[in-house]
């Protein structure tokens, strides 16, 4: 082989490593900007400080359920059942008005969620319950084809309102980013890789009539609460998170 051609290759393969390495380095992190803004890690990429299972007061460390590497917490593919492996898991803290950033991954078919105001007052027998954030792969779960209008699918406030997202969605198995902005007025809105994808008020009578249509009706005050904590659901599929961070809102 002609050693430029060798040489050449060598610093190719150095600098794919090198912005591997600072992209790595990136994650789970917060900037500057964003630590002046007031925002928080979630997840240190390292460990589940700060999370536990929905079930009990400590982190699932199931060698089948959640497992964190390379800076992504994932969960891992059990039999496509609502939280009957190692179940969700919580933050250990409770919030009110917040912004929420999260990058999310799906695999094909695969179904999860990310819930707020969960209190774990209800006994559900299958994931706590909560006003959710759909996380699916709309083109191969069935669960997208069912509820009302489309209010099951990708973004949506999980089988009360339809989130408008052409145009937003990146394909599975690449990164997307969700957002969640609950604003002390109790405006809340859903976002997706920078795109409001709906918006709605919750305690509103808009929103009370949407519950008393949805599967929540059965639930007293169903998300109502002054504050709660933060899911990420285990839906039997593979699911992976990272870059969690939240900011309280005043």
């Amino acid at each position: 082989m002609n050693s430029g051609i060798y040489y050449k290759r060598i610093l190719l393969a150095l600098f794919i490593l090198m912005v591997a390495s600072t992209a790595n380095a990136q994650l789970n992190t917060l900037t500057a900007q964003e630590k002046k803004e007031g925002w928080q890690l979630l997840f240190d990429g390292k460990s589940g400080k700060g999370w536990r299972s929905a079930k009990a007061n400590t982190f699932p460390t199931a060698a089948n359920g959640w497992i964190i590497k390379n800076g992504t917490l994932t969960i891992q593919a059990s039999n496509g059942a609502e939280s009957q492996n190692v179940g969700d898991i919580i933050t250990v803290n409770e919030y009110g008005a917040f912004a929420l950033s999260f990058d999310f991954k799906l695999t094909k078919g695969a179904n999860s969620g990310v819930k707020y105001f969960v209190t774990l007052k209800e006994d559900s027998g299958a994931s706590a319950i909560g006003l959710e954030y759909q996380v699916l792969d709309d083109e191969v779960h069935p669960d997208a084809k069912l509820g009302r209008d489309g209010n099951r699918t990708l973004a949506s406030l999980y089988d009360l309102k339809t989130s408008n997202k052409a145009g937003a969605v990146k394909p599975i198995g690449e990164w997307n980013t969700g957002k969640i902005v609950v604003h002390p007025n109790n405006q809340v809105e859903h976002w997706l890789n920078g795109m409001k994808v709906l918006e709605y008020e919750r305690k509103s009578p808009e929103y009370r009539e949407l519950v008393k249509i949805s599967k929540y009706k059965v639930w007293p005050n169903f998300g109502e609460a002054h504050t709660g904590h933060i899911l990420l659901q285990d839906h039997g599929n593979e699911v992976s998170y990272r870059n969690i961070k939240l900011k309280e809102l005043k």
